[in-house]
């Protein structure tokens, strides 16, 4: 037994380093030049050799899996047949290189029809990707039994990789490349043609984005698509197309007639029905499924008063109405090296291909013709000395030898000669001998021409893409994607749509649990609070309102009412929603209004009016909006959060040695963020109080538990 000695590590790198490279090049990612992987090559290549041309009849897909995975293809049947199905699904492809007869899915989801039940053939686009494919344009290499030939790779007259585009998850890297339009792609091929060295932005003028077989639009920004373009990886944003419905009376419906590309139909509606169902869309009354051959699903709005924009924007965020799709341009380059290319690079690499595949049509266009005229030259000294070779062949024992040493021609001049029909003997052969002869030695210049002429090679390349635009002239072929702009402003919902709205009551303990009730409590109801808690405050308020809590530290704290626990228990404390220091008092909390304004103060003396729209938080941190002093035997913190109401007009602000001082409250300026003006000035003292007042009544102040009011306090005005 021979046993070869070899590291664990070395065994197993190299091991998988093979694995690695043959999923890469003989399974995930697709060849540039003609944007297929191998078991959709060999699909293809098997219904060319059963003949399955889009003008002939179909054959069972079980047939054609049967030869691919026979001859060509060494893998499970149902891997293939999956491939064949896709290949055919008109949601799947932009434009779909097989033509299916049968069930082969639908785009709710469901399974094609196996196999035996289901008929195929080839489409044009198919036909144009075998175009020139006995004429020795690409190279054939053997079967995985060596009992045949296959292509390494197809002539593609029609850029596939692109037009498709491609799916795959290889080892260590991966591919998806979106698909495009053929008209657009055709313009960019001609503009290369004409400058190689075109930019992403000029090729972008015509290839206006990805163009996706399930239409839909696209909505991200030019910026990102170029940068998409110029480095070969990116995303985009696709929405679904719908469009408002009125009714009479005013009423409407919303009908989504396209939906993004790779989104299951019936998943999208469960997930939106289940989002209604759980009072997370509560702006959508209804949801329908109205779709036939083409895509209709209708969404009934709550109520006329709600705007259209508002659902579709919430859809958008919510569901699988608005996906992303990532691309990235991960392909084989010549076979073997893959490389992510910008979109010059792929286009520029196709039509190197194609310069090929036309070069060696050519060629082998040519030797075709330097056979034909060897046989028309032996077919002229034939008709030239008919009376000598008719009697060297009934005469001579050898008339092969016999030709050769009367005429003085070759051997092969001879065996043309002998091989002759006598119907081809008729007086009228000789001239069209001759004008055949005369057009192909044309034909032989002219190629001659082509094969030195890189100009006349452009001019060839631009007549064949030429073509194949005029020949894509189906309605499907035209552009389905649309690509549009959407502003931020748009793409706003106005926070109160995204609840249902109703009424809630906030039980505030004073060790700082909070808790909510579905209803407005009366004042005296009873609540429930762990030993040694209780009431703090309770706010009346909707499942549309934001809590708005300010702390001692001067921070301002933003929480949906609507996240609140249930008041069943004891609630929850707020420091587990928001995140608010240990030693961090709660000041106030009310419900957020962006017009109402505030008088905030601190045990300093120092204060500043603030608007409500200054202190809505956008995190759980909170947002800083007095800035506190540092510093003094007593550490500075807010201690008075007061709303302004039109009627309150004066300040009184007490210190905590007794000392008063009133003053017009036009006097304190109104800031975002800051620490504010000085209130009272202290020498060893701070705020005990601050109040609002109306300068007609006067400040109150409590006396055995009756609110009195200071008549004459002009004694304590001042600045």
């Amino acid at each position: 037994m021979n046993i070869n000695q070899q590291q664990l590590k070395d065994a197993l790198s190299e091991r998988y380093l093979a694995y690695a490279l043959s999923t890469i090049t003989a399974r995930s990612l697709p060849d540039l030049r003609d944007g297929l992987k191998p078991v959709h090559r060999r699909l293809i290549h098997a219904m060319a050799e059963l003949k399955l041309n889009p003008e002939t009849g179909f054959k069972k897909c079980a047939r054609i899996v049967g030869d691919v995975m026979g001859k060509y293809h060494p893998h499970g049947d149902a891997s293939i047949y999956d491939a064949m199905v896709r290949m055919a699904q008109e949601f799947s492809l932009r434009y779909p290189l097989v033509d299916g007869q049968g069930n082969f899915g639908n785009i709710d989801g469901d399974n094609a029809a196996a196999m035996r039940y289901t008929e195929a053939r080839m489409t044009k686009f198919s036909e144009w990707m075998l175009q020139d494919i006995n004429r020795n344009t690409v190279d054939f290499r053997p079967t995985y039994d060596g009992e045949g030939q296959e292509p390494e790779l197809l002539p593609a007259a029609f850029p596939n990789l692109l037009a498709n585009g491609a799916q795959g998850i290889a080892v260590g890297m991966a591919t998806n490349i979106p698909p495009h339009n053929i008209h657009e792609l055709c313009d960019a091929l001609l503009m290369l043609l004409d400058n190689p060295q075109q930019s992403v932005i000029s090729l972008l003028r015509v290839i206006k984005g990805p163009d996706f077989p399930t239409g839909g639009v696209m909505v991200e920004n030019t910026e990102e698509t170029i940068n998409a373009y110029r480095t070969g990886k990116g995303s985009f944003r696709l929405r679904a197309r719908w469009q408002v419905e009125v009714h009479k009376g005013g009423a409407y419906q919303i009908a989504i007639t396209e939906i993004p590309f790779q989104v299951q139909k019936s998943k999208l509606i469960e997930k939106i029905a289940e989002l209604v169902q759980n009072r997370k869309l509560p702006l959508i009354g209804d949801i329908r499924d109205e779709s036939a051959e083409d895509i209709r699903i209708v969404i009934h709005p709550k109520n006329r008063a709600v705007e259209a924009n508002h659902i579709m924007s919430l859809l958008f965020k919510q569901t699988d109405l608005e996906t992303k799709f990532s691309m990235n341009m991960n392909v084989l380059d010549k076979g073997q090296i893959p490389k992510v290319m910008p979109l010059t690079e792929v286009l520029n690499k196709w039509l190197e291909h194609r310069r090929e595949v036309m070069l060696r049509a050519n060629q082998y266009r040519l030797q075709e013709i330097a056979a034909r005229l060897e046989i028309l030259a032996a077919y002229l000294i034939a008709y030239r000395n008919l009376d000598l070779v008719i009697k060297l062949i009934r005469e001579q024992d050898d008339a092969k030898q016999a030709l050769m040493a009367h005429l003085k021609i070759p051997e092969n001049y001879a065996d043309t000669i002998l091989a002759m029909r006598l119907r081809q003997l008729h007086k009228l052969e000789e001239g069209s001998i001759t004008k055949e002869n005369q057009k192909l030695r044309q034909e032989q210049k002219n190629i001659g021409a082509l094969l030195a002429s890189d100009a006349l090679q452009d001019e060839a390349l631009k007549q064949q893409i030429t073509e194949l635009k005029n020949k894509c002239d189906a309605p499907r072929d035209k552009r389905l994607t649309s690509i549009e702009k959407i502003t931020l402003a748009e793409e706003v919902i106005p926070e109160d749509l995204l609840t249902e709205k109703e009424p809630l009551t906030i039980i505030y303990s004073d060790k700082d649990w909070i808790k909510m009730a579905k209803t407005h409590l009366a004042a005296d109801h009873p609540h429930r609070f762990k030993d040694g808690d209780g009431l703090r405050f309770v706010i009346h308020c909707h499942s549309t309102d934001q809590l708005q809590i300010l702390t001692s530290y001067g921070k301002s704290y933003s929480l949906p009412a609507s996240k609140i626990t249930s008041a069943r228990g004891f609630g929850e404390p707020l420091r587990l929603l928001l995140d608010i220091e240990a030693n961090e008092r709660i000041i106030a909390c009310n419900t957020h209004n962006d017009q109402q304004k505030w008088l905030l103060a601190n045990n300093y003396g120092l204060g500043f009016v603030v608007s409500g729209d200054k202190l809505k938080a956008q995190t759980r941190s909170g947002r800083q909006v007095m800035v506190l002093k540092e510093g003094g035997a007593k550490a500075c913190q807010v201690t008075h959060c007061l709303p302004l109401t039109p009627e309150q007009n004066h300040v009184a602000v007490l210190s905590d040695d007794r000392k008063l001082l009133l003053f017009d409250i036009a006097e304190i300026p109104e800031l975002a963020r800051g620490q504010g003006v000085i209130l009272q000035k202290y020498k060893g003292s701070y705020m005990a109080d601050i109040q609002l007042f109306n300068a007609e009544q006067g400040p109150t102040y409590q006396k055995a538990g009756q609110a009195k009011n200071i008549a004459d306090y002009q004694a304590w005005l001042g600045k």
